[in-house]
């Protein structure tokens, strides 16, 4: 219950303190009049200044900008006096101002004569900082306002202020949004002296009340609307002021005075009590604590809190965990002190010992702690500052503790609402509507009211109606209780923890119809059936009371706390019990004891699963977490034992992981069904059973349950309170939020298999049971044509989408100093800053046929109601909740930015749609993308405002390819390319000129949209493939339209672009546009893409010259000679040409004495000059192909084996000459490298090779021609590259010669297998090419492979080189 949340240790003793409501500051002031502003949350301090002195720092700062600004003033600068002790400190800004007004107004309402009852309807005081916040420092010679934002200050001297010191201080309330802040000082003089923080002037003066020094102010609402000003003296009166009429500068007189305290009035505080109007609390000097009436004005209770020590602070406390302390008081001990309620026994009790929660080495220099100072945070009642005499200590008491109050669920048609709460011992009802004659749904936000003051606080004025009628059946207990409520509603359950005991009510005449011992409960779901732990029941603690610091009351609290410890290990030892509540009312017990685990049971979480945590042996720190989410194992998150050790706040201090301690049991079964889960804070599920959510510190983790259990994700929500599900909206509370969560499961993979096994499960158990039924006949079956439809579920990611609802803090404003200074017209402000405001502040415009239009994508932060809250869920539109004074508030959900999400979320995609004129423009594609992961692709097509591009995706899922279409030709701006137009019939000299203009203006567009079509060209092609697999070829023609045209720009479209276009125009026989793509290819040099596309079309002359004109000789020969082309001898020409150029530009390459000798060895000599003219050209052939200096030779068909007998002379021939044609190369004789074979000659041994495949399909990436360059192969240090089965040197020397296969031509091959290859790619541009090692063993042949006949340059090849001099070989 308690913790250490922030520890700040100080040198000196801290005396004063003050807390922001809405930020984590805190300013304190010590002993030695420092004051320093410091950031509990995130351990650092902000500001530090010496008030009692003269800050030289601030002297120093104020002297230059008074240089800067060019002031010469010889006057001595505020900051240079000293300020004196301090006296007071606060903070005052905005939320300062809203919040003091909030708590007096709602503090008035609870009276049952005040004017106003309903909650949510003051009005909120206009920005008045705008946007800086202040920093309010009371000295006794001077005040000091210091903007933490610009960190300038304004010091205002007592001489302002009649030159009287000092002493306390109170921000007023303004009547009007015209007025000024204004400050009330209470003096020494006891005058009440009025400050307006505009002119910095004294404005007005309280007179005739005090006759010595004012110690404190504060300021009240009554419950007839009056705001009033109460004054405490040194002289010990109580004064009550009129605070409304402050714009009168009359010095006002007491409207009543009381004497409340012997000795003086050391502090005043109000007091909101639920049902009746707010009192005072006032202590004095005489060390007891009084409270008073503010209708009667009489003193209701005095007591003497703690003996023989006076009470230095006090503050109004209301805190569910501890329902009967009302009133929390420090003295100079170590403890807080806590006050039961004044109409019980108003018994003191110590609330927390302060020195058990800081670290134990701070304590060691000191004898004892002692207090000086208390305040209780304004809007989260769970944290307390002290200031001490070693630091700063911020307590955290149970922040996870929620009002006493359970929701009953509205039966149809009925605008009432209740909800079962307890106070003290008593059960109530609490009903609750709107009570609007307007309807909650108009979204008439931010409209600016006739004073000119923007109603921008709420989005909604919504007026809450309510009722609290008592029930007759009395509750057992009066301490800390939970209420929870069954699924059907019938049934209340309350358990109070600390007694420990449960009792289950029927709602319908709130009899008992169970109860026990036992303080862990958790309803199903699905079924009125709980699971509780029975314990036996433990003595209750004594309470310690006035004077219990004698040795019998130590004796007597630890006897008592033994007995607790005692019996809470009993009732964690104990089983869990699951019992259902029949339909008579009746309870049962369905099973005795689940058969879990052995470990003692510390928690039970209801739900569609029974969630049971179990205690682990080793401790761990209630802060560790870790963020480790997987589908088998949830997210690890720490709670562990509450011990009151001091902790780090650091959630990675802990080395160690926390325990893995939570286990899921099904309710029908009582078995678990997953494995230990990290332990969470709470968990709640939907009713529908689809979505869980598990709380731990830092995050929520939700879950999918439907098909299976699924984790979705995890949202970064710390310190999460509860949660109520609205399908697929979450809605959490936290101690400073209320957020939304939007959730989708997507579709998975798993999820689709899921469904699928599911089905065949139940297919298969529908035929067991006919099976059963009817015997073996039901297993007969007639045969019919199959028709399956395969529908292609689209998968879809988990959407979780966080909006906040409401916070504590107020709308920012832009500070002063932000907004550049311009020119004013006639007195007004600037225009830009009238802009600047409308456009923050007017959240609505007005569109066609007056529609207010919201343009803001969602709506300002509404105001959270104060303290814990419970979440009661959405009704009548609106967001209802329940604080801890058992007062409902409405959140309204009407703007449309969250109303469109929530009808979507909820199921109803068509009336977000229609919410959604309402709705800006600018944030329909937002929405969309919000309506699209929800799975509403064809509803967020009919959004009016979504982009081009958003609505080209939708169209795309929902499968309306003809709106894609259109959004394509938009974005692309090619709408009217391809569209061709005759101008045959323009014979006029004017028509004959526009058209000519029109041309060039054609022209221009036409850039402009191929720019477009490249830019969305994968769009393009994948609008195709849809509209080919859904069979809409006109869609598809249109849009190849567009991309013949942006492909017969040159560099416009790529190669693989270019392919996939030759492959789908050619599957729509679009030929004559797949013709000219080829023509276009060619001139840009694309000769691969361009062979394709003619090998698409079926045209051998066309991919021939594509080759040929972008110097692509190798694969045109290959191509010539696979289809016998009459120009091969003239392409063999231009390639030798080519390769011979290259030979030469080669650079020679070193080499070393003994390969040169070993070449020398091996190489003929010349003789003579005169043979070089005989030595024959170097020659690349394809196979099959006579040489070019040689006659043709006409081979027989007759099987003989032609080459035999010159087979001896292939190891004389010299390095780089062809081989003689009919030569073979001897068994065990290696080839040497670089010798192209002749045509005709086989290797030994050889596996035969087809001859057709060696000119594979071009085209493809996979079908190249080679592996190695053409220059690779032209020169002599290039490798032969080796086929697998058709090397040389296959047998060892000296082998008989292998009889080699007879050679056919490559023109007159009759061979079946030898089918053009080019057409192989005719279908699909990833088929793969035909290789020669594949061929090898696909048909028999006569030729083998020549790696010279392999170049693949993958770019275009120069063009072919003069000849180079030719060499003849000598024989």
């Amino acid at each position: 219950m308690l913790r250490l949340r922030a520890f700040r240790p100080t040198s000196d003793k801290v005396v004063k303190i003050q807390l922001h409501p809405t930020h984590p500051w805190l300013v304190t002031a010590d002993a030695n009049d420092r004051v320093s502003v410091w950031d509990w949350e995130h351990r650092q301090v902000i500001y530090e200044l010496k008030a009692g002195g003269v800050d030289e720092r601030r002297l120093v700062g104020a002297k230059l900008e008074k240089l800067a600004e060019g002031d010469d003033s010889k006057g001595k600068p505020t900051e240079a006096i000293r300020g004196g002790s301090v006296k007071q400190v606060s903070f005052y800004d905005d939320d300062v101002h809203f919040w003091q007004h909030w708590r007096n107004c709602s503090a008035a309402a609870e009276a049952p004569t005040a004017v106003n009852q309903q909650s949510s309807t003051f009005s909120a005081p206009a920005p008045s900082t705008r946007g800086r916040h202040f920093v309010v420092i009371c000295c006794e010679n001077k005040v000091i306002f210091l903007d933490l934002v610009t960190m300038r200050g304004r010091d205002v001297p007592k001489q302002e202020l009649d030159n009287r010191s000092l002493l306390c201080m109170e921000f007023l309330s303004r009547s009007s949004s015209g007025d000024a802040p204004l400050v009330a000082f209470g003096s020494s003089d006891g005058v009440i002296r009025v400050l307006s923080m505009l002119t910095w002037k004294l404005v007005r003066r309280y007179t005739g009340g005090h006759k010595g020094a004012i110690a404190c102010l504060m300021t009240y609402m009554s419950a007839a609307g009056e705001v009033h000003l109460v004054s405490g003296g040194s002289d010990g009166l109580l004064i009550l002021w009129s605070a409304d009429h402050i714009h009168d500068s009359r010095e006002l007189v007491p409207k009543i005075s009381m004497k409340a305290h012997d000795g003086g009035v050391v502090a005043v505080e109000l007091s909101r009590v639920m049902g009746s109007a707010p009192q005072l609390i006032t202590i004095g000097a005489d060390k007891t604590l009084a409270i008073w009436d503010t209708v009667t004005f009489k003193e209701i209770r005095r007591i003497k809190p703690v003996p023989k020590l006076a009470c230095h602070s006090v503050a109004s406390w209301c805190h569910p965990r501890a329902p009967n302390l009302d009133i929390l008081t420090c003295v100079k001990d170590s403890h807080i002190w806590a006050i039961e309620h004044p109409t019980y026994s108003a018994l003191t009790r110590p609330l927390c010992e302060l020195s058990s929660l800081v670290p134990p080495q701070v304590l060691a220099q000191h004898k004892k702690l002692r207090v000086y100072c208390m305040v209780a945070h304004p809007l989260q009642p769970h944290l307390v500052a002290t200031g001490t005499n070693i630091g700063i200590i911020l307590s955290e008491f149970d922040p996870r503790a929620l009002p006493a109050i359970a929701p009953l669920p509205t039966p149809t048609g009925n605008k009432e609402h209740s909800a079962v709460y307890i106070v003290e011992r008593e059960l109530k009802l609490l009903n609750f509507q709107l009570s609007n004659t307007a309807n909650p749904s108009l979204g008439n936000a931010g409209v600016a009211s006739d004073t000119g003051r923007l109603r921008n606080e709420s989005i909604e004025q919504l007026v809450v109606k309510q009722t609290k009628k008592h029930i007759s059946t009395p509750a057992p207990h009066d301490s800390y209780s939970v209420l929870s409520v069954s699924s059907s509603g019938k049934y209340v359950a309350i358990v109070w923890p600390d007694i420990p005991s449960f009792a289950v009510y029927k709602a319908s005449d709130w009899s008992v119809v169970d109860s026990g011992t036992g303080k862990l409960f958790a309803w199903d779901t699905c079924r009125d059936r709980y699971a509780l732990v029975e314990s036996a029941l433990a003595p209750r603690m004594p309470l310690v009371v006035k004077g219990g610091s004698s040795k019998k009351a130590k004796e007597a609290a630890a006897a008592a706390a033994q007995a607790a410890a005692a019996a809470a290990s009993a009732a964690s030892a104990a089983t869990v019990q699951v019992r259902i509540l029949l339909d008579d009312g009746t309870a049962h017990v369905l099973q005795r004891s689940i058969d879990g685990r052995s470990e003692p049971v510390i928690g039970l979480h209801g739900g569609a699963l029974l969630g049971v945590t179990y205690r682990t042996s080793r401790r761990i720190s209630p802060l560790t977490a870790t963020a480790i989410s997987t589908v088998q194992s949830m997210p690890l998150s720490g709670f562990g034992g509450s011990g009151s050790s001091f902790a780090s706040d650091d959630p990675f201090s802990s080395k160690e992981g926390p325990p893995q301690n939570f286990q899921l049991y099904s309710w029908e079964t009582y078995q678990p069904v997953s494995g230990l889960l990290a332990q969470p804070e709470w968990t709640v599920w939907d009713q529908t059973v689809e979505y869980c959510a598990f709380a731990y510190q830092q995050y929520i983790v939700i879950s999918s349950l439907r098909p299976q259990f699924r984790y979705l994700g995890d949202v970064s929500i710390p310190f999460a309170t509860g949660a109520v599900w609205h399908r697929r909206q979450l809605f959490v509370a936290t101690p400073t939020t209320i957020e939304c969560v939007f959730v989708d499961a997507g579709v998975a993979a798993i999820d689709i298999e899921t469904k699928k096994r599911k089905e065949e499960m139940k297919a298969r158990e529908a035929q067991s049971r006919a099976v059963a039924e009817h015997g073996d006949l039901a297993l007969i079956t007639v045969e019919a044509p199959q028709v399956t439809a395969s529908e292609k579920v689209s998968l879809r990611p988990p959407m979780l989408q966080v909006v906040r609802l409401a916070s504590f803090q107020h709308a920012p404003s832009i500070p002063p100093f932000i907004v550049p200074k311009q020119s004013k017209l006639d007195g007004d402000d600037s225009v830009f800053q009238k802009e600047l405001d409308g456009r923050r502040y007017s959240e609505v415009a007005v569109a066609g046929g007056g529609v207010s239009v919201a343009v803001t994508r969602f709506p300002p932060e509404q105001k959270r109601p104060i303290g814990p809250l419970v979440v009661v869920g959405v009704r009548d539109g609106v967001l209802w909740l329940v604080d801890r004074y058992m007062c409902a508030h409405a959140l309204s959900l009407s703007h449309p930015g969250i109303r469109c999400r929530c009808l979507a979320a909820y199921g109803d995609p068509v009336s977000a749609v229609k919410w959604a004129t309402r709705l800006g423009r600018e944030h329909h594609d937002d929405l969309a993308q919000f309506m699209l992961g929800m799975g509403y692709a064809n509803e967020a097509l009919h959004l009016p405002g979504i982009s081009k591009r958003l609505e080209f995706d939708l169209a795309m899922q929902s499968n309306d390819l003809k709106r894609a279409l259109a959004c394509l030709l938009t974005m692309s701006n090619s709408r009217d390319v391809g569209q061709e137009t005759a101008a045959a019939d323009a014979t006029d000299v004017t028509q004959i000129l526009n058209l000519a203009v029109a041309k060039q203006a054609k022209q221009e567009s036409l850039s402009d949209a191929v720019q477009g079509i490249v830019k969305f060209v994968k769009e393009f092609f994948d609008l195709i493939d849809a509209a080919d697999a859904t069979g809409q070829a006109d869609i598809a023609r249109e849009v190849l339209k567009r991309l013949a045209a942006a492909a017969s720009v040159k560099g416009a479209l790529h190669g693989q672009m270019l392919r996939g276009l030759a492959l789908r125009l050619a599957n729509h026989g679009e030929l004559t546009r797949l013709s000219g793509l080829v023509t276009n290819l060619i001139a840009a040099g694309h000769g691969r893409e361009a062979a394709f596309a003619a090998a698409v079309l079926g045209d051998n002359a066309l991919m021939e010259k594509a080759w040929q004109d972008t110097g692509m000789l190798a694969e045109a020969v290959l191509h010539a000679q696979a289809h016998g082309r009459p120009s091969l001898r003239n392409l063999v020409i231009a390639w030798n040409k080519m390769l011979q150029k290259e030979l030469d530009h080669t650079p020679t390459v070193k080499t070393d004495a003994a390969a040169a000798f070993l070449a020398s060895l091996e190489d003929p000599k010349l003789t003579s000059l005169g043979e070089t003219e005989k030595k024959p050209p170097i020659e690349i052939l394809p196979p099959g192909m006579p040489p070019l200096s040689a006659p043709p030779i006409v081979i027989k068909k007759s099987g003989t084996k032609p080459g035999l007998p010159n087979a001896a002379q292939a190891s004389n021939g010299p390095i780089g000459a062809p081989m003689i044609q009919g030569a073979t190369a001897p068994q065990g004789t290696q080839m040497v490298q670089g010798a192209p074979i002749a045509p005709g000659a086989p290797g030994a041994q050889g596996v035969p090779i087809n001859q057709s495949a060696a000119a594979p399909a071009q085209g493809t990436d996979e079908a190249k021609p080679s592996e190695a360059t053409a220059a690779d192969a032209a020169t002599p240090a290039a490798e032969v590259a080796a086929v697998p089965g058709s090397e040389e040197a296959t047998a060892a020397p000296g082998t008989e010669e292998a009889p080699a296969a007879p050679v056919t031509d490559a023109a007159s091959n009759t061979d079946p297998a030898a089918a053009p290859a080019p057409a192989a790619d005719t279908n699909s541009a990833d088929a793969p090419g035909v290789t020669p090692v594949e061929a090898a063993t696909a048909a028999p042949s006569t030729e083998i492979p020549e790696a010279t006949d392999k170049p693949s340059s993958t770019e275009a090849s120069p063009p072919p080189p003069p000849p180079p001099p030719a060499y003849e070989s000598v024989v």
